[in-house]
């Protein structure tokens, strides 16, 4: 990990009543998701402490909750790593969102309570707000509300506990695919038509809206992933 990030203070966990080792897993996953920690860095843990101002236990627990979530790998003779995502495991992870983001769809649209839908239709508010400032980190913290309110409505605790798990690695990925040109305001749309759907009470609209959301995620995510591995290459 490079020793030049010990002076950043934006990684530094203030004490508060939340609990401390889930305010570091926080921290460290919005760094890796952010890319302040790229594919294939050492979390040295010595240097972490110093960074989050917390203990080495602390440190060593968010790491193994991070390992478990797929962002963070232990290799022999290295430790710790930042777990690289490839491609295949992107096409992956779009296929399962597309199988069960449809059906959750279908499940709000038919199940969801007229309070649920208004949750729904409040927060697609908040992330046109977002939209329009420009802040795509915001807008990343509205997509996930959103799916939260929508995860929650369609009754299917399975679908949830799947989409959960895979939670870290698919905002990972929504962080590439956002950042793909001129992909924020077309994302935002597809948003729309899904709710819209949903409000209409329309189950087989909503499903193909949130099957043309996850798709265009897709192709816009593995385009910037491959860019990315084309410029690496280069460069060796």
């Amino acid at each position: 990990m490079n020793t030049s990030l010990k002076m950043e203070q934006s990684l530094y966990i203030a004490r508060s009543s939340v609990f401390l080792r889930q305010q570091v897993v926080d921290v460290l996953r919005q760094a890796i998701t952010d890319g302040r920690f790229a594919p294939g860095t050492r979390l040295v843990e010595r240097e972490l402490c110093q960074l989050t101002g917390v203990s080495r236990t602390s440190v060593r627990e968010a790491l193994r909750h991070l390992e478990a979530e797929g962002l963070v790998k232990s290799v022999s003779n290295r430790g710790p790593i930042v777990a690289e995502l490839t491609i295949d495991d992107a096409r992956a992870i779009y296929d399962i969102r597309e199988a069960l983001e449809t059906l959750a769809a279908r499940r709000f649209a038919e199940l969801a309570t007229d309070g649920e839908v208004k949750q729904l239709q409040d927060q697609l508010e908040e992330l046109r707000k977002a939209l329009a400032a420009g802040d795509l980190a915001a807008m990343g913290i509205s997509t996930k509300k959103l799916y939260d309110i929508l995860l929650q409505g369609c009754r299917n605790t399975i679908i949830c506990d799947v989409i959960r798990g895979l939670q870290a690695r698919v905002g990972f990925l929504r962080s590439k695919s956002v950042s793909y040109p001129g992909r924020a305001p077309l994302s935002v749309a597809e948003m729309e038509d899904i709710v819209s759907a949903i409000s209409r009470r329309d189950p087989a609209a909503a499903e193909q809206a949130s099957a043309r959301h996850v798709r265009n995620a897709c192709s816009a995510a593995l385009a910037v992933m491959q860019e990315r591995q084309t410029e690496e290459r280069s460069i060796r």
